[in-house]
């Protein structure tokens, strides 16, 4: 009966389901009857209620001690609501050869989320390395470990073995995304929303922002299954980086509509930022709001303090560091920190501030010459230890990160430093014309021009942004 009851559910009528049956049966019923504690708990849990799937699955679990599914439900149910000491707990007591592989699958999710990768890691080594849950979930630890090209690999082996699934094809936007190939990434965003538009024609997708008034398409597992909040987030990201303001906002009212209530912190911390220049207020009220929760996005405590400092707030930038001294070490970078204590600083001792910033700058003027040096070095050894894709990557991704704070006005260099950069980038420019920029998958369906795939493609191009970011070109 219960899963019969589930098949006749259609999509979007969970929660009518779950008044229907709460108006028509009286509490104790409810609380006493296998069939509607079922349906009750699986209706929660497709609408993304997880706390009251939770209810329902533990009575389910006292009444029913001897149906192992409930147990698991129980246990994921308290996962998804971030609850998770009492998950673990819950997981422990699955003991049936069936769960063999499923409880060490959802005790090592339960470890990521709380930052215990270590712990996670050797929990997956206990499933089958063939194991799609294997191989997916140890992309996720790569990706956190920073390994981004190793990471997109075992998404994309994991896709070859469970075919297209949203949420892969969106990890491995993202780490195309992390390693600052937004062409790839758009490309992987694309396929999803696509899909996602042919597929679920009910989301509404971009149907705010065509002006037309919308209802909420509510937080269901459809909508979450079909990846496109976490696709057009990132699709906002990229539009973002790349300066387009009017496409981020549009990539935030493209997504299916939901209530204010509705929307998840991504989302919410997303809208703040993309609408800072028309709505400074409220995109403050969002930020600060985020950061009483549970949970926030990593990059929300950062933002806020750029922000208010950016908004010449900086009495409330300097209290907010001040009240959350706990969060201090864990989102921001050395680097982050030592930046907003000297702008803080020049407030009230300008002299202090000066010198701060000159320790700031000489830390980096360093590293960029000991990354010359090195790769320099490269270049006038022997043949097979010449300039190679891995050491490019390394040394682009560190330019790319010095030219985003410049152009933040973050970081200001000496002339004689960007001298120095330039003509690095001089000498890939002569070296690299044999060597990749990158090593190109075998599936991908598009492939990079050979002509552009060169380490001295992309020196030309990083040395044509420091003369604009610098002024040189004018």
């Amino acid at each position: 009966f219960f899963l019969g009851a589930m098949a006749a559910i259609k999509d979007g009528e969970y929660t009518a389901t779950i008044y229907t049956l709460v108006r028509i049966s009286p509490c104790v019923c409810v609380s006493q009857s296998r069939a509607a504690l079922s349906l009750l708990g699986f209706c929660y849990y497709h609408i993304q209620d997880f706390s009251s799937a939770a209810e329902c699955y533990e009575q389910l679990t006292q009444l029913h001690p001897e149906v192992e599914e409930y147990k698991l439900y129980y246990a994921q149910s308290l996962y998804k609501a971030g609850a998770y000491s009492e998950a673990t707990k819950a997981s422990f007591v699955l003991d049936n050869p069936s769960s063999h592989t499923k409880v060490p699958h959802l005790q090592a999710c339960i470890k990521f989320c709380e930052e215990d990768y270590s712990g996670a890691k050797l929990l997956l080594q206990q499933l089958p390395q063939d194991d799609p849950d294997y191989v997916y979930n140890m992309g996720c630890l790569l990706y956190q470990d920073g390994k981004y090209e190793e990471a997109s690999k075992k998404f994309m082996t994991a896709m070859q073995m469970l075919g297209y699934v949203p949420a892969l094809s969106y990890n491995i936007a993202l780490t195309y995304y992390s390693m600052k190939n937004y062409p790839q990434a758009v490309k992987y965003i694309t396929e999803i929303i696509d899909r996602g538009m042919r597929e679920h024609p009910e989301l509404d997708v971009g149907v705010k922002t065509e002006g037309f008034d919308v209802h909420s398409v509510g937080n269901t597992l459809v909508l979450h299954q079909s990846a496109l909040i976490e696709a057009f987030n990132l699709k906002a990201a990229i539009e973002y980086q790349m300066k387009n303001g009017k496409a981020a906002q549009e990539a935030l009212t493209d997504m299916p509509p939901r209530s204010e209530e509705e929307l998840d912190p991504v989302t919410l911390h997303n809208q703040a930022l993309v609408n800072m220049e028309l709505k400074p207020s409220e995109g403050f009220e969002k930020m600060a709001f985020l950061l009483q929760q549970p949970s926030f996005p990593r990059v929300t405590f950062g933002n806020l303090l750029l922000l208010y400092c950016k908004h010449e707030y900086f009495d409330l930038a300097a209290d907010v560091l001040a009240e959350n001294a706990h969060l201090t070490y864990k989102f921001l970078s050395p680097y982050m920190y030592e930046f907003l204590d000297a702008l803080l600083t020049c407030q009230t001792a300008p002299e202090e501030a000066f010198r701060k910033f000159e320790e700031m700058n000489s830390k980096l003027t360093e590293q960029l010459r000991k990354l010359a040096k090195q790769v320099l070095s490269d270049e006038n050894s022997h043949h097979e230890n010449k300039l190679g894709t891995d050491t490019w990557f390394y040394a682009k991704r560190c330019f790319l990160s010095l030219l985003e704070n410049m152009s933040k006005h973050m970081v200001m260099l000496r002339d004689a430093v960007v001298n120095e950069c330039v003509q690095f980038l001089e000498h890939c420019e002569v070296y690299g014309k044999g060597v990749p920029a990158i090593i190109e998958q075998p599936l991908e369906e598009i492939h990079v021009h050979i002509g552009k795939n060169t380490v001295t493609y992309e020196a030309r191009l990083l040395k044509a942004l420091f003369y604009e970011v610098t002024g040189w070109n004018k």
